[in-house]
């Protein structure tokens, strides 16, 4: 089983589903913030939720609630490079707990993980689209909807082929 992506389109089995991806496209991710969604097939590394903005999450995987300390690691200087992080922390990083929806529900790929190698890009995430579907920094973007069916229909097997 898995799920394909293209520029517009995200598909699993029977499902389609409109998607936003990098402001630069589909391609070979060269380094961190080129603005390029990785072409390639990747396996899904963990779901993070916000509890305090959804009643239900339906899921084969173990989730884990975002928490207002929680961030990922965009730095290459820092040991901790593409990994999720605790605040207080004194390298670059984007934070989970938003104020706007974009991380209610966050689908971290293994982009760049197994090794992890500083400057390649980090944070390849399936995430929540702005209402206009505007282009990300290289992630996956699908209306709230989309992305908690998607969750629903995925388990451990599923691959992710970006194309």
């Amino acid at each position: 089983m898995h799920v394909s992506i293209n520029k517009n389109y995200i598909k699993f089995k029977d499902y389609k589903a409109k998607c936003a991806i990098g402001q630069r496209g589909i391609n070979i991710k060269k380094e961190e913030g080129d603005l390029i969604t990785p072409k390639g097939i990747f396996k899904i590394k963990d779901i993070f939720y916000r509890k305090d903005k959804l009643t239900s999450l339906k899921t084969k995987f173990k989730k884990k609630i975002i928490k207002k300390n929680m961030g990922w690691c965009d730095d290459p200087k820092s040991k901790k490079y593409n990994q999720l992080i605790r605040y207080p922390f004194k390298y670059s990083s984007e934070k989970l707990y938003r104020s706007d929806n974009m991380y209610d529900i966050i689908v971290v790929l293994n982009f760049n993980m197994d090794p992890i190698r500083k400057n390649r890009g980090s944070a390849i995430f399936l995430h929540v689209a702005k209402n206009n579907f505007s282009k990300t920094k290289g992630c996956i973007a699908l209306k709230k909807i989309d992305l908690k069916k998607l969750v629903a229909k995925i388990n451990k097997k599923t691959v992710i082929k970006i194309s």
